[in-house]
């Protein structure tokens, strides 16, 4: 089978379509046949040899796939069938023609939704989901500062905190990002490039700040995070596109707020932990994407690229041209 490959770490220069033996499904585990993929963080850092995938868990690029149920293991339920259109969140090796997935991680695809449109769900949605509900608690009517807010992640989170009831501001690069977020549903956003986010959002919650504060930056901006943390709010801390090193009397100002930090990586998450935020997502959560649903979820698809022009595809992420998500399109 055809797979995204690297061979030593590097620059989108070193990605290419490589020729690989094709997985037999395990106990217990599905093959799918992969239509579409969608681009991750982690697979720039995958590339860059900074995020090595879990034991055990393919070299491949992709974190996520949706596809048809090709095949079978010894040992599965009965819960799927030959043919099945399907979708899941993955530990490695979605950007190939096939992949094995443990059969409890399988989510079906909503009705009425293409396969493109179905890549686009489940690792920026659960993330979302589960930084939101499983890690931050969130309570009706809080207030919720989402960081990158038109990335993957970013516009599934305003979805989910809508549905929450509670209400999502945001902070994004530019103009047409910040405008997309208030088309999914931002009640305010604000430009980190030309303005003091932190103020702006002591401003509009009339000087109270957020509940919950979902941060993929890092240590640039725990000053501005911790202005505008309410008391008792959570910094929840999910990735460090600025870095990890903080100069500063953090703990002191943490205090002084009883607030608290809480940090997660889903990749890295016990599978018992991320199956049940899985289930709950597939119960709660994925009925809302199927037509006629109110209110009704809609993963943002920026842009599609074919399998052989995958490096293409980093170069973008790279330079933060995307807002929502970017699939890669797998050869039938």
């Amino acid at each position: 089978m055809l797979a995204a490959y690297f061979d030593c770490p590097g620059g989108p220069e070193n990605l290419y379509v490589k020729k690989v033996m094709k997985p037999h499904p395990g106990e217990g585990e599905v093959l799918v046949k992969v239509a579409a993929s969608a681009l991750n963080r982690a697979d720039l850092l995958q590339r860059r040899g900074k995020y090595p995938p879990p034991k055990g868990a393919s070299n491949i690029l992709g974190l996520e796939a949706s596809g048809s149920v090709a095949g079978l293991g010894p040992g599965c339920k009965g819960q799927w069938k030959i043919g099945d259109a399907v979708m899941a969140l993955l530990s490695g090796g979605g950007q190939a023609e096939y992949v094995t997935v443990p059969e409890g991680y399988l989510m079906p695809i909503p009705n009425d939704m293409t396969f493109i449109q179905a890549a686009a769900i489940p690792e920026a949605w659960l993330t979302a989901f589960q930084l939101l509900h499983f890690v931050g608690k969130i309570q009706k009517g809080e207030r919720v500062l989402v960081h990158a807010g038109a990335s993957g992640v970013g516009m599934a989170a305003v979805q989910l905190v809508r549905l929450a009831k509670a209400i999502p501001i945001v902070t994004a690069g530019t103009q047409e990002k910040l405008k997309a977020t208030a088309n999914a549903g931002a009640a305010a956003g604000f430009n980190y490039k030309n303005e003091d986010f932190s103020e702006k959002v002591l401003a509009f919650t009339q000087g109270s700040g957020v509940d919950i504060i979902l941060d993929c930056v890092g240590g640039s901006y725990w000053e501005k995070n911790l202005n505008c943390l309410s008391t008792d709010g959570r910094w929840i801390i999910y990735g460090l596109l600025s870095g990890g090193e903080v100069h500063g009397d953090l703990l002191a100002r943490l205090l002084s707020k009883r607030a608290s930090i809480h940090t997660t990586l889903l990749r890295s998450r016990d599978k018992e932990a991320s199956n049940g935020c899985q289930q709950s997502f597939t119960e709660n959560v994925l009925p809302y994407f199927s037509g006629g649903t109110s209110p009704h979820l809609q993963p943002l698809v920026d842009s599609v690229y074919p399998l052989h022009e995958i490096a293409g595809a980093h170069r973008i992420m790279e330079d933060n041209k995307n807002i929502g998500k970017i699939v890669i399109e797998v050869p039938a």
